[in-house]
């Protein structure tokens, strides 16, 4: 049937599907979270909620969204697939799952030689350069969780795991921002190196992959 100015109602039907979509940072959904009542789904948190932060004490969120990593029928494109991150590569006490534009802070002797602190922000991709990290394709459904603070935060997660999480309640943007001014991330290649020598210095010696250079962070 024909409809206004002569599109069918099927065609009208087409364009209103929304392009499929997926999202390259958050926390994934089954991390846990350091809050006032102790360790805590990162899906289970909500607005009044409290967080333990790294600069800042106790804070309370403001927000939390929650975003399907892949949102399409089809097979989810392998730069929205997060990293696993094998025992010990950052000094971790078990594996973790991060997405690949996730921030992260890790403690490194080096980044102290090198940068006067020992504390440094890194994207998550970053990681892919060491041995004893894969891209794994997320599980269908898999979530990832945004925490949202007044003021932009790193908070502890579990395992030694910390994480950047934005003032900013738009995901998207802030992947593309990195960080506000509070935080400097290192860059790519930096954050490469960084990784590299802590791997080596935690005993991982084996020779690490390529990293694509299709990444959406290196054409940043």
């Amino acid at each position: 049937m024909l409809g206004l100015f002569g599109i069918t109602e099927r065609e009208t039907a087409r364009e209103r599907v929304e392009e499929p979509a997926g999202v390259l940072s958050g926390l994934l959904s089954g991390t846990r979270v350091a809050t006032s009542h102790g360790w805590r789904p990162v899906q289970a948190l909500c607005a009044g909620d409290r967080v333990v932060t790294f600069d800042s004490g106790m804070q309370q969120l403001c927000g939390v969204t929650r975003h399907r990593v892949w949102t399409g029928e089809t097979a989810c494109p392998q730069r929205f697939w997060p990293l696993d991150v094998g025992r010990g590569v950052l000094g971790n006490r078990a594996p973790l799952r991060v997405m690949p534009h996730q921030v992260l802070m890790v403690e490194s002797d080096l980044a102290e030689t090198l940068w006067g602190d020992p504390f440094a922000l890194l994207p998550g991709v970053a990681l892919e350069a060491a041995p004893g990290v894969a891209r794994v394709m997320p599980e269908p459904g898999a979530e990832v969780v945004v925490l949202h603070f007044e003021s932009e935060q790193v908070i502890f997660a579990e395992n030694g795991l910390m994480a950047l999480c934005p003032a900013s309640c738009n995901l998207l943007d802030y992947a593309q921002e990195r960080a506000g001014p509070r935080y400097e991330v290192l860059s790519l290649t930096e954050a490469r190196g960084l990784v590299l020598a802590m791997a080596r210095m935690n005993g991982l010696t084996a020779a690490p992959r390529d990293v694509a250079q299709s990444d959406p962070w290196v054409q940043a």
